[in-house]
């Protein structure tokens, strides 16, 4: 158990409110005073009396009352009780006007709420679209960001604790445990102007450890620790000099405690000698052997904390606040049921806190790049010498240029120290890179029967891009274990690499199909980058898109985009990145005719020779708009097929008009998509033709249920670009834009004669396949198979037979009639596999492998692999019902050669 909560007499946090730092004085002004009654007389005496006790401003007071009236106008009843809300104003009304008086804690703890619901009271403010500014909700998102973080890192730090040193007695415990908190985040707030990054400020906390255990009494140090806790030469080599040598870590000490946390050591060591020892140096800590105390420390980290309007980690500390109580509610990186102890065994990665799944994810990457070349490897530089221009120099030049921006950029946003750290992710990135686009050489070779890819490996934009979607994967798994963004978050590496999203597009699918060992998440990352593109980021003024609809507009093929009619068939998606960046062209390709826009004339049709020598003359089109359009009416009709789910489920037919005025305007009207968001335009699209059906949909109700949509951010409607540099919500953009350039065409819909109305498609599918996908058993609604995942423990024979069914079973009943189930399937696919002579069995299984020979060399018949699986299942499955009777089923799932599992 950690130590008890420090609550001594006299150590509750100072605030100093009265510091100069915090208050403003009073001036000649009266409105930079302190509130004073006779000034507010118009409003509630306990609100002013709240006021006072905060001791802000008379201008503050009055802002935050005006944000209360607005609130209070807005909503019948309040969420909150009145001093609560009263707190969140006064906070919302400080970040409006820059002002640090009152900072988060003040005025947390006067409204007599933790971190956590207070930042709710915050949010309940939003009731109205127009009350709370997009700067507030920036702020807001921030502070509770690095919340999360803080507490997942200290829910870390006490089991760390618990781990590494003895239960001393308790006053000594309590010091040595709040000092070493202290000294973190006091090294944290003044060292690292990136504070929500969990990896870095993790491996800051192994830091300062070090620097706590090897001053330590080694009475109190577990022995796995105390060993190593011999004197660093540094130290010896200090001693009697004049000017010490920057402080260094003890290593031997240093790697245990990397290895015992799964942590990589080389990064772990550039942050101690590029952050920690700066920190130590610049605190004046490295002169002494002796343990700094919290009061020393505590006295430093107000002098930092009372400059921002940041929370204070010393918060968790003091157990009356109880900010570490929702600890089941922060960072659910997976929905990990209770296992039993034979799945724990075989098993042992569960992912269960931010911090462990994301080092997890990071010891996974590296395992699966430690095969591979920071350099091209001999396969490469075949295709390479292949070409009719080498590329090899320009590549290896290229990747260089980029890695000097990329660890400067790196630096600059997290602390000026860190750039080998970005130089140490980049080297990870490089690889990826490297491996990636041999394979997808390879693939593009099989399928084109081609050798010489020049024009695609002599493209600067295809290799930038490339390269930025496997930094982008290195970036996200440093950043998976906790669902929040930071400030290198995606788009973040574009602008770093000066490289349009368009282009970045263009090369994720490719990327996925050839890279197989890429975990699920980082495919769903990457999808998630795809819809951002879609829907806002590739509409940038600067973008090359534009270029691309002009020129499709001025040679009649831009209604050639996305044919409607289409989106009933499921998304072929054969376009590669070759086909996307123009290379290689597929020689016994013809290209479409051009169908001709203008008015019908009496003149001859042109002669065959004509219409050939037009097309020759012609230069070849890329794929990638057509490509792109169609993603784009997908994305756009699930979005809107959403909403109307939501909110139009009694106006079914509402749904067809509202698709299609949205698809009109995204093919013939994209200019309004520049520098917006598509969900302005669905948004706008919704309310006009419930207007103009006189169906009562408010702004306010459809944003309400839009902010309850997957992945949508506030931003989108609280700052829409009206004109240039100007911006507002989305109800001045419908009325002075939208419905401005759309008025005659929405209006035609009011009309009882409709007209041709857009195909409504089919619910769109993710193109990519998910590592791992479970199979369904034919016969049945509900029963999968999934391939075993590998596992860094030998299995026993026990574990070899777990099965997991998604739910708890209190007798055998249930277990027999899926074994009955799957029989059935069995025998079903026998005497069909029968008729036509069955494959012989395999001897180990083999997944999701189509078209691969059998030993005897015939190929497999359709469903044969599926035939085999259910072979092997069967010969287990006497052995299965054996370990039912005996172990207690429990609610999870756990991937086996044969196991059952059960989707709802």
């Amino acid at each position: 158990m950690p130590p008890k909560k420090r609550t001594p007499q006299n150590k509750e946090i100072k605030q100093n409110v009265t510091s100069s730092d915090n208050v403003k004085s009073p001036s000649k002004n009266s409105d930079d005073s302190v509130v004073s009654t006779p000034k507010h007389r118009d409003k509630e005496v306990d609100f002013v009396s709240l006021c006072k006790d905060l001791q802000v401003t008379n201008s503050l007071c009055n802002h935050a009352w005006s944000i209360w009236k607005k609130v209070s106008e807005s909503t019948e009843k309040m969420p909150d009780t009145n001093k609560k809300m009263w707190a969140a104003c006064l906070f919302v009304a400080g970040i409006d006007m820059d002002v640090l008086s009152p900072n988060f804690t003040e005025v947390q703890k006067a409204a007599g709420l933790n971190v956590k619901q207070f930042l709710e009271v915050m949010r309940n403010l939003d009731v109205n679209i127009d009350i709370i500014s997009s700067k507030v909700n920036s702020a807001v998102s921030k502070l509770e960001k690095k919340y999360d973080v803080s507490l997942a890192l200290y829910q870390r730090f006490e089991k760390i604790w618990k781990d590494i040193y003895t239960e001393p007695s308790e006053p000594e415990s309590t010091e040595l445990f709040s000092s070493i908190w202290t000294m973190f985040i006091l090294a944290k707030g003044r060292f690292l102007q990136m504070e929500d990054d969990l990896v870095i400020s993790f491996q800051l906390l192994i830091c300062v450890l070090e620097f706590f255990i090897k001053r330590s009494s080694p009475s109190l140090i577990k022995p796995l620790y105390s060993a190593k806790m011999t004197p660093t030469r540094s130290s010896r080599r200090n001693q009697g000099k004049a000017k010490p040598r920057p402080p260094e870590a003890n290593e031997p000490l240093l790697e245990v405690i990397c290895r015992e946390n799964e942590c990589n050591l080389d990064e772990v060591k550039n942050v101690y000698e590029t952050v920690f020892s700066p920190f130590l140096e610049s605190s004046g800590f490295s002169k002494s052997q002796d343990l700094p105390k919290f009061e020393e420390l505590s006295a430093k980290f107000e002098e930092v904390s009372v400059k921002t309007k940041d929370f204070d980690g010393r918060l968790f500390l003091n157990g009356e606040e109880k900010c570490s109580q929702e600890k089941t509610d922060i960072g659910h990186v997976e929905s990990t049921p209770k296992k039993s102890v034979f799945a724990e065994e075989f098993n042992p990665a569960i992912l269960q806190t931010p911090v462990r799944a994301t080092l997890y994810s990071v010891q996974q990457l590296r395992v699966s790049l430690t095969s591979a070349s920071d350099q091209p490897s001999d396969t490469l530089m075949t295709y390479f010498k292949n070409c009719t221009v080498n590329p090899t120099e320009e590549v290896v030049k290229r990747v260089k240029c980029l890695g000097e921006l990329f660890s400067q950029a790196f630096a600059q946003v997290v602390s000026p120290g860190c750039s080998g750290l970005g130089n140490q992710r980049f080297a990870l990135g490089v690889r990826l890179y490297y491996r990636v686009m041999e394979s997808m050489l390879k693939s593009e070779e099989k399928r084109l029967s081609v050798h010489n890819f020049s024009k695609l490996l002599n493209d600067s934009t295809f290799h930038t891009s490339l390269l930025a979607c496997s930094l982008e994967v290195v970036m996200a798994t440093y950043g998976s274990g906790l669902a929040t963004e930071t400030d290198l978050s995606f788009p973040w590496l574009l602008s770093v690499l000066q490289l349009h999203s368009f282009h970045f597009y263009k090369v994720i699918e490719s990327f996925i199909k050839a890279e197989p060992s890429l975990h699920r998440d980082m495919v769903k990352h990457l999808e998630r980058c795809e819809h951002m593109i879609i829907e806002s980021i590739a509409w940038k003024t600067d973008s090359p898109l534009f270029e691309l609809l002009q020129q499709a507009g001025e040679e009649g093929r831009l209604e050639t985009a996305e044919p409607p009619a289409s989106l009933h068939q499921p998304p072929q998606h054969s376009h590669t990145a070759a086909d996307l960046y123009l290379s290689p062209v597929r020689p016994s390709r013809p290209l479409p005719p051009v169908q001709d826009r203008s008015p019908p004339t009496t003149a001859q049709p042109p002669s065959a020779s004509a219409q050939a020598s037009a097309q020759a003359s012609r230069p070849p089109r890329s794929n990638s708009l057509g490509h792109f359009y169609k993603k784009l009416y997908r994305v756009a009709y699930l979005r809107l097929k959403m909403l109307c789910t939501r909110l139009l489920s009694d106006h079914a037919e509402l749904e067809p008009i509202i698709w299609t005025l949205l698809q009109h305007t995204l093919k013939d009207e994209y200019e309004l998509l520049r520098d917006r968001h598509l969900d302005q335009l669905l948004m706008s699209a919704m309310y006009a033709i419930c207007k103009v059906k006189f169906v009562d949909l408010r702004f306010k109700t459809i944003v309400t249920a839009y902010k309850e949509l997957p992945n949508t951010n506030q931003e989108t409607f609280k700052h829409v670009l009206i004109s240039e540099g100007k911006y507002d919500s989305i109800i001045v953009f419908y009325n002075m834009v939208f419905m401005q350039r759309l008025k005659t065409n929405i209006l035609q819909y009011a009309s009882s004669r409709l007209p041709t109305l857009s195909p409504i498609p089919h619910i769109p599918r993710s193109p990519y396949k998910y590592p791992n996908s479970p199979l369904r058993v034919p016969g049945s609604s509900n029963v999968y198979v999934s391939p075993m995942k590998s596992c860094a423990s030998p299995m026993t024979p026990r574990s070899r037979i777990l099965i997991s069914l998604g739910e708890s079973f209190g007798n055998s009943e249930r277990f027999q009639r899926i074994n009955e189930m799957v029989k059935s399937s069995e025998w079903t696919l026998k005497r069909r596999a029968d008729g036509a002579g069955g494959p012989k069995p395999l001897k180990r299984l083999r997944f999701d492998t189509e078209g691969q020979d059998e030993p005897d060399g015939s190929k497999p018949s359709g469903g044969s692999a599926l035939i085999q699986k259910l072979t092997e299942m069967n010969s287990t499955r006497s052995r299965m019902q054996e370990q039912k009777m005996k172990e207690e089923a429990e609610s999870a799932r756990v991937e086996v050669p044969n196991g059952v599992e059960k989707h709802e």
